[in-house]
C-alpha cells in the first residue's frame, strides 16, 4: 500500500512485503540450518536476518584468524586474537542486527552433529569451503526431504546450486570423478595427520555478496511456497567478465544419494 502524507514509516519489512510473493512472515517461522559461518556465511546470515527470518542454526567448529577479516562482516581483531567461534560471533552478530532473530550457534563439525538436525529444520543452507562437507551436507538434506542451497566461491567467480528433493538432481549429481578423489582424502588445516592439502583459493568481498543474495533468496522462494520460481540448478555468475547463467543439471541416475531413497 502506498504511504499517505504524515504516516509512520515504522514497519520493519514494508518495502520487502511489496514483493508480491514474498511471505515474511512464513520467513520468521521457518527452521533454517546454516553450515559454515565463514566468509559466506557472515553475508548469508547477515542477509537472513535482514529478511525475517529468525530461527537459525549455524554450525561450524572453526576459530576467527587474522586472514577472515577483510571479508566477514560480523568479525573483528579481538575475535582474531581470542580465536573466537566463528559459529558463536556470527550468531551474536545476527542478534544484534535484528532483536527477533534467535540464532544457535554449534561449535561442531556437520559430520560429528546428529542427522536428525536436518529433520529439524526446514531448509538447508550450506556456506563451506570442502567437497566431503559438502556431499554430506547435500546426502543427508535429500535424505530429509529438504532443499539444499549451496554456494561456494573462488575469486571473481561463484556458484549457487540448488539440490531439490525428491525427483530434483543433486550436487553429487554434477560431481566428477576429481571431485570424488580430493573428497576421499584427509586434509587439516592444523598440519596434523595430513594426506591432502587442499589449496587456499582467492577470495573476494564481492562475489561473497553476490553469491550470498542468490542464496538467501532462494531460500525466501521456499519458503514463501514459491518453490516454482527456483533456480534450475546451478546458477554460476563470473564477475571479471561480469556474466552470468543459469544451467540444469541432469539427475544421474548412478548417483548413490539418490540410490538411497529408491
Amino acid at each position: 500500500m502506498p504511504l499517505k502524507p504524515g504516516a509512520i514509516d515504522d514497519d520493519r519489512y514494508d518495502r520487502s512485503r511489496r514483493v508480491s510473493w514474498l511471505d515474511i512472515e512464513s520467513a520468521s517461522r521457518a527452521r533454517v540450518l546454516m553450515v559454515g559461518a565463514g566468509a559466506l556465511g557472515n553475508e548469508v546470515a547477515k542477509n537472513l536476518a535482514l529478511s525475517g527470518f529468525r530461527k537459525i542454526t549455524i554450525v561450524d567448529m572453526d576459530h576467527v584468524v587474522g586472514s577472515n577479516l577483510n571479508r566477514c562482516l560480523f568479525f573483528t581483531e579481538e575475535h582474531a586474537i581470542k580465536r573466537a567461534y566463528k559459529s558463536q560471533v556470527v550468531a551474536d552478530g545476527m542478534k544484534r542486527l535484528s532483536r527477533e532473530a534467535e540464532p544457535v550457534a554449534v561449535t561442531r563439525r556437520i559430520e560429528d552433529v546428529s542427522p536428525s538436525v536436518f529433520d529439524d529444520h526446514d531448509i538447508v543452507l550450506g556456506c563451506l569451503d570442502n567437497i566431503a562437507a559438502r556431499l554430506h551436507v547435500n546426502s543427508h538434506s535429500y535424505a530429509a526431504g529438504r532443499v539444499y542451497v549451496d554456494g561456494g566461491m573462488d575469486g571473481l567467480v561463484g556458484k549457487v546450486t540448488i539440490a531439490r528433493p525428491p525427483s530434483g538432481s543433486c550436487l553429487q549429481c554434477g560431481m566428477n570423478r576429481s571431485h570424488a578423489k580430493v573428497a576421499s582424502l584427509r586434509f587439516s588445516c592444523t598440519g596434523k595427520d595430513v594426506v591432502f592439502h587442499e589449496p587456499r583459493l582467492a577470495a573476494e568481498i564481492t562475489t561473497t555478496s553476490v553469491i550470498s543474495a542468490v542464496m538467501v533468496r532462494e531460500a525466501l522462494k521456499v519458503v514463501s511456497g514459491k518453490t516454482d520460481l527456483l533456480l534450475s540448478n546451478a546458477f554460476y555468475y563470473d564477475g571479471q567478465r561480469n556474466v552470468s547463467e543459469v544451467i540444469e543439471i541432469p539427475l544421474d541416475p548412478s548417483c548413490p544419494v539418490h540410490s538411497r531413497r529408491s
